[in-house]
């Protein structure tokens, strides 16, 4: 309540709609501003409003760097009458926003929301606000046959989050997850798993979404060994507050199988039908996560365990989280999903 008050003397609001003001909380700097600033939208009206926000206010930090927030992508909060909801928002530069596309650059004129990026190799591009971590990004290494194991992951947006027909609400995917048997002649990759996902995910609050979709997994193999999982899958995710900056979050999901398996009919057996991811975290802290997935008939399945600390205190500001993975059961690496194993591997992470 005294963030908030103190929000109220120091920062201007900015309507987002009729009676609707925004309220940033102060930022001591623009590096504090990066990781998001808490905005308080206060319904001042007689009714409900449902409302995001504006999509971007200024506010002067309280080293008088100014800055321009722009909202991130979530739920519409419905707020009541006098109550009042909150919103994170993120820097965006404070030129580009006060300067008018014509005036800007050539190389920056850019259709919608583009971003551009200018490195040695030239000017590259990219809706980048449309880009969110997946399944986490990492390079762990282990003894013995347990090797390298490398994921990529990412989520695409298509749409705008205000489409109509809630086409915002759409996301592909992409996960693929490379086995580095390092301790062989020259270190091959034994083998690559490749998941692409559609589906829709639904906010249904701000601690709760739902999705719907299908996703597709496959060895990448030919029509002699070729396994390939396609599954149309539910999924809920809620998370809970726990205090002290700490979260659970906790997301069962349910699928079912669609065409053809490939050269392997008994997948099922070893992947099931349902599936459970939990995880504890703290912003800037450690992270724990593990999700489960089997077949009840025939008690066979997996596990995996995450466990990831972010380096940035440490000095430097590094962009890398120290990153701990473990699995034990069946189908880590699909051209082994019949064989038992139970691997434990460390190295860094991208994302978590």
């Amino acid at each position: 309540m005294r963030l908030f008050l103190l929000a109220l003397g120091l920062s201007a609001a900015t309507p987002a709609a009729a009676q609707l003001r925004a309220v940033p909380a102060q930022p001591a700097s623009e590096v504090e501003a990066l990781r998001g600033v808490e905005v308080f939208l206060v319904n001042e009206s007689a009714a409900p409003i449902a409302d995001a926000g504006p999509r971007q206010i200024e506010v002067t930090a309280v080293d008088g760097t100014r800055l321009v927030l722009e909202r991130v992508p979530g739920p519409v909060a419905t707020i009541a009458p006098g109550g009042f909801a909150k919103a994170r928002y993120v820097p965006v530069s404070v030129a580009q926003a006060a300067v008018p596309p014509s005036a800007r650059h050539p190389a920056a004129v850019i259709p919608g929301e583009e971003t551009v990026m200018q490195s040695s190799t030239g000017s590259s591009s990219a809706f980048v606000d449309r880009f969110a971590p997946h399944e986490p990004i990492y390079g762990v290494f282990g003894t013995g046959d347990a090797g390298g194991k490398l994921q990529l992951s990412f989520a695409f947006r298509p749409f705008a989050e205000d489409a109509p027909l809630k086409l915002g609400n759409l996301r592909f995917a992409y996960t693929q997850t490379m086995f580095w048997a390092l301790r062989e002649p020259s270190g091959p990759f034994r083998s690559t798993n490749y998941s692409p996902e559609v589906y829709a995910d639904i906010p249904l609050d701000e601690t709760m979404k739902v999705a719907l979709g299908w996703r597709h997994d496959s060895n990448g193999r030919g029509a002699l060994d070729s396994v390939d999982l396609n599954r149309i899958f539910a999924r809920a995710e809620k998370s809970f507050d726990l205090g002290g900056d700490w979260h659970l979050d906790v997301a069962p999901q349910a699928w079912f199988y669609v065409g053809k398996l490939g050269t392997a009919p008994d997948v099922k057996r070893y992947f099931g039908y349902t599936g459970l991811s939990a995880a504890i975290r703290q912003k800037d802290g450690l992270k724990i996560a593990v999700t489960g997935r089997g077949n009840f008939d025939t008690a066979r399945g997996g596990a995996e365990l995450f466990a990831s600390y972010p380096l940035a205190p440490i000095g430097g500001g590094i962009g890398f989280y120290l990153f701990g993975q473990a699995f034990t059961g069946y189908g880590e690496a699909l051209d082994d999903y019949r064989r038992n194993q139970t691997h434990a591997r460390i190295g860094i992470a991208l994302t978590r």
